[in-house]
């Protein structure tokens, strides 16, 4: 499966950057993300419950950043496991730009599905995880718009530090992405 998409968000790159490395900022835009945990400056454990219906997964996920160059770039490889749904694993490649007052976020994912998430058609996949993909950026758009609202100087005048540019958009890739397959195999 691959996926690749475009976002104009409309606030600075400092604030988008920020945002982007909130675990508690990801943790409410991403659906079902029930935690994200930092297990060393590269990596990180995440966990996942989707539920359609009255059937629940939970999917548990390992993320490993590479190629960090803040605040513009970064590369993830990541595998997560749903037990007896399947697992998945691939990885992802993020670039952030300045445009106008705005930025412009691009963002290409690969992933390999296995088990029985291996047996659901890719254009199924693939349209769940966009809709999802769709569903953070409404929530992470709002959400920044606010923040942005009272705190834009402070944000410009200055950027995350560097040793917390390490939970970026990656772990909205492989969440999405977990989280397409999950719920398009429990529907």
């Amino acid at each position: 499966m691959e996926m690749t998409g475009t976002q104009l968000i409309p606030v600075p790159q400092a604030v988008v950057w920020e945002g982007l490395n909130d675990t508690e900022t990801l943790k409410a835009c991403v659906p079902g993300c029930e935690s994200l945990e930092k297990v060393s400056d590269t990596e990180f454990k995440s966990l996942m419950t989707v539920a359609v219906g009255p059937v629940k997964a939970k999917f548990t996920g390992k993320l490993l950043l590479s190629d960090i160059e803040a605040p513009r770039t970064y590369r993830i490889s990541f595998e997560g496991s749903g037990g007896a749904v399947g697992s998945a694993k691939g990885g992802a490649q993020v670039t952030l730009e300045a445009e106008g007052a705005g930025t412009r976020l691009n963002y290409t994912a690969k992933a390999q599905v296995g088990g029985k998430l291996a047996q659901i058609g890719s254009r199924l996949i693939d349209g769940v995880a966009k809709k999802m993909a769709d569903d953070f950026f409404q929530r992470f758009n709002a959400r920044l718009a606010a923040k942005a609202a009272v705190a834009v100087p402070q944000a410009a005048a200055a950027p995350a530090p560097a040793g917390s540019s390490r939970v970026v958009i990656w772990v909205f890739v492989a969440l999405v992405i977990l989280g397409g397959i999950a719920y398009w195999y429990l529907r």
